[in-house]
């Protein structure tokens, strides 16, 4: 929770620009600077709470050094006590959290003087265990003065069993997640019931992260709280808060289901922003087809990461992946060992699949100071209290604009300034951003957009919503407008069975076991250390296949192992420990065909579509990389099952007449189609608020289902998350910009800054960079003047990752209930 006040010491630290101008220090390091941004520091505006806040609650935040609230922490409350669901979406530690807290303090106050029953009771829903932990220790230091009259729990997966019956009985401000909601609670309601006849708030917090396929799911998950509360006798006001977006009320309202105020003038005050784009070196190393190579992002965030814990600068890396978590830490926590033999035990990884008692022994050296430097995958960007940052810097582009200015956020919250760093990978999207600068700071954020409706989203929650209760036409509406016509479909796969008015859940199995939230594709992969069982964490299912097979380099905690096997049928991962001097890469292969052409547009002799496909991805081999270089050492095959996805995708035809006019011969098509699908995969996240791992490609010289040259770009979750059909509707603009990507590179034949991309089932070949400039540009010369009409609304999906052309999602970082 951010305090309202500046931290006495905060004049004592050195500046933003004294900590840039140090880094930059050297032969070349200024020459890494492509950009800063100066973002001044702002004054804060006050006023009083709302009269109806008890006094006790205003003394226990003034004893927490809190004298008066920032005006939009008074509005926010007002609204609540109101009984009016609002959204609070200012910037990071704005102090979104006592907005909230003040009148549900209040409110469960209130109910622990009723002479009988209860009392109230809130709900507090958090994205990631990390935050729901640290709100329960911001909540306990606050509400100490009000005694045992609040009385929060964290209920989630690392609940003991036995503590488990105290939070049902007398937790009455419980934290969870929404995983543990739709499969721990909601499930057993009987068990929950006097809580939530008890409900008066819910809180939902960074409410932004609930976006494309995981945030319909948990829309749906709270459709099914809102019934179960309605049978109960409670109608709970509904307190979300989310970073700086686009229409929050309408995202919050569609994630809901209810009429939402939004509370967007940020009246915190605001140090000093230095934000700092950085593009890696060239190198003297070639990669894959003789292109020049850039020093690795992971590289340099490490040594910056070492030059800042060196001056004592507190700084989290934001890394994208966990192995790459695991590599920063690893290579800074050696460099600091040759300066003092002290530093490298202040630095350290965090990410997804650490052991419970890992996770909060990390949140408290960082709460508490005793760590300098976390390289930290997105389990940490949401929310977590660590004030006191200095810095942040950022392995690459996160994906959106808006989970860029969050993760920016976590240094300099208590109104201190800060230093945040962009640093670039070898890809179109960041080479782009860094020579682009207006793309990231004179553009607003994303919407946060979801969609309730998908079938593929809404068919399990009715299962789950007819075994906690059997469901009825009058419930439909609550579901949405598509919940009717799924019923005779759910009655047919033997699903539901129709008795009376009622249709019920008749499977011994549970229905809450359909909806996979995360899109992990199934139970997590247990990664075990062979000659021990020591159990060092879990990978999700839907990651297994690219992250822990045969062979594959794993670390953790700063140590190395090789895979000896993966056992697909009881799903765990035999590890062993080692020191390879490479780290390995899966390469996959993807066919696709189309099911369905939903819309379909001429662009001169071309066509635009979009539509329903399925594709089949399989792991075929992974490469051996050198540490640090990324070098690549050798291949070798695996032997492991095709996996099906049914998705939506869009995709774009050219002719035999409109390839002589690009001067696109036989020998180069395959290449020109293969490099414009790289570039356009990589483009994309600017248009579909999307991240690139959340969408795959396929590019075909002559497809079998349309007789033309065709590149498909499709979304790789099932039933698909929205970014394709924006793509569709923003074609003219993806693609241009696609084209001004590859054309603006200085390379000769292609680099991993234009059309070469990581995860490249065909090792990047064939590619040809003049023949994608060539095509695209005949292309776009039949784009329609005017763009669809759907163009202009706003249906920006958001959430995910390029599968690369092979469409193997990376699941979200940490694995919830």
């Amino acid at each position: 929770m951010a305090s309202n006040q500046r931290p006495p010491d905060a004049g004592t630290r050195p500046t933003p620009g004294m900590i840039l101008d140090r880094l930059a220090r050297g032969a070349t390091r200024a020459e890494r600077i492509t950009h800063t941004e100066h973002l001044p520091p702002r004054i804060g505006s006050h006023a009083d709470w709302p009269e109806q806040i008890r006094p006790e609650v205003i003394a226990a935040i003034h004893s927490a050094g809190i004298e008066r609230p920032w005006a939009h922490q008074a509005r926010t409350s007002e609204h609540a006590l109101r009984g009016e669901s609002v959204v609070v979406a200012t910037g990071t530690a704005s102090g979104k959290s006592l907005a909230y807290l003040a009148p549900v303090l209040s409110t469960l106050l209130d109910g622990s003087e009723a002479p009988n029953g209860r009392g109230a009771t809130a709900l507090y829903l958090a994205p990631t265990k990390a935050l729901a932990a640290d709100q329960r220790r911001a909540v306990r230091e606050i509400a100490a003065p009000l005694g045992s009259a609040i009385r929060p729990a964290v209920y989630d997966g690392d609940t003991p069993v036995e503590e488990r019956e105290w939070v049902r009985q007398y937790g009455n401000y419980v934290l969870t997640n929404p995983d543990m909601l739709h499969r721990g609670i909601l499930p057993a309601h009987h068990r929950w019931s006097s809580f939530l006849r008890a409900l008066r708030y819910v809180v939902i917090d960074e409410c932004h992260s609930y976006r494309g396929v995981f945030g319909s799911h948990v829309a749906q998950i709270i459709r099914r709280l809102r019934r179960i509360c309605a049978r109960y006798g409670s109608d709970p006001v509904f307190l979300l808060a989310s970073a700086t977006a686009a229409k929050p009320a309408e995202a919050a309202t569609r994630l809901t289901g209810l009429p939402v105020v939004e509370i967007t003038e940020d009246t915190s005050p605001r140090g000093e922003l230095v934000f700092a784009l950085w593009e890696p070196p060239l190198t003297e190393l070639h990669g894959e087809q003789g292109a020049p190579v850039r020093r690795t992002a992971t590289a340099e965030t490490a040594d910056l990461l070492t030059d800042l814990a060196v001056q004592g600068v507190r700084t989290v890396a934001f890394v994208r992946s966990r192995r790459g978590a695991e590599l920063i830490a690893l290579i800074a926590q050696e460099r600091l060992r040759e300066v003092d033999r002290s530093l490298p035990a202040r630095v350290a990884a965090y990410r997804g699949g650490y052991l419970p008692e890992e996770r909060r022994a990390l949140e408290r050296a960082l709460h508490n100071g005793d760590l300098l430097g976390l390289a930290a995958t997105t389990a940490l960007e949401l929310g977590v209290d660590v004030s006191g940052l200095d810095a942040v810097v950022i392995a690459g582009y996160p994906g959106t604009r808006a989970s860029l200015w969050q993760q920016a956020g976590r240094a300099g919250r208590s109104g201190q300034g800060a230093l945040a760093i962009l640093v670039a990978r070898d890809d179109p999207l960041d080479t782009f951003l860094v020579h682009h600068p207006e793309a990231l700071f004179d553009q607003p954020v994303e919407s946060t957009v979801l969609d309730p409706d998908n079938p593929y989203v809404l068919a399990p929650h009715l299962c789950a919503a007819a075994a906690e209760i059997p469901l009825t036409e009058a419930d439909f509406p609550l579901f949405g407008p598509a919940a009717a016509g799924l019923m005779p479909q759910l009655e047919a796969a033997s699903l539901l069975r129709r008795r009376a008015t009622a249709w019920h859940w008749t499977r011994r199995e549970r229905a809450a076991d359909l909806a996979d939230i995360r899109g992990q594709g199934g139970s997590p992969v247990q990664i075990v250390e062979a000659g021990t069982g020591r159990l060092l964490g879990t990978v999700d299912a839907g990651a297994a296949h690219t992250t822990v097979h045969d062979g594959a380099v794993h670390l953790h905690q700063g140590r190395t192992y090789v895979v000896k096997q993966l056992d697909l049928e009881d799903d765990v991962a035999l590890v062993e420990e080692a020191n390879p001097p490479y780290s390995t890469t899966a390469r996959d292969t993807t066919a696709i065909s189309i099911l369905e052409t939903d819309t379909e547009i001429p662009w001169g002799d071309a066509r635009l579509c979009f539509g329903s496909v399925e594709v089949t991805n399989q792991v075929v081999s992974f490469l051996r990389r050198k540490l640090i270089t990324g070098e690549v050492l050798g291949e070798t095959k695996l032997d492991l099952p095709p996996r099906t996805l049914r998705t939506r995708a869009v995709w774009w035809t050219v002719t035999e007449d409109q390839l002589d006019a690009a001067r696109v011969n036989p020998e180069q098509l395959g290449g020109a189609l293969h490099a414009a699908e790289h570039a356009s995969i990589g483009m994309l996240p600017l248009f579909a608020t999307c991240d690139r791992w959340d969408i795959g490609g396929v590019s075909i010289p002559l497809h079998p289902d349309t007789l033309l040259p065709t590149v498909f770009v499709y979304d790789g979750h099932p039933g698909g998350a929205g970014f394709a059909e924006r793509a569709f509707h923003t074609a003219a603009d993806w693609l241009t910009a696609t084209r001004q990507a590859i054309a603006s590179c200085e390379c000769d034949a292609g680099c991993p800054s234009c059309i070469q991309s990581p995860k490249c089932g065909n090792g990047n070949d064939p590619l040809h960079k003049r023949g994608a400039i060539r095509l695209l540009g005949e292309l776009l010369r039949g784009a329609p003047a005017e763009t669809p009409k759907e163009r202009d609304e706003e249906k920006e999906p958001n959430g995910a990752t390029e599968a690369g052309d092979a469409g193997a999602v990376e699941a979200p970082e940490e694995p919830q209930a």
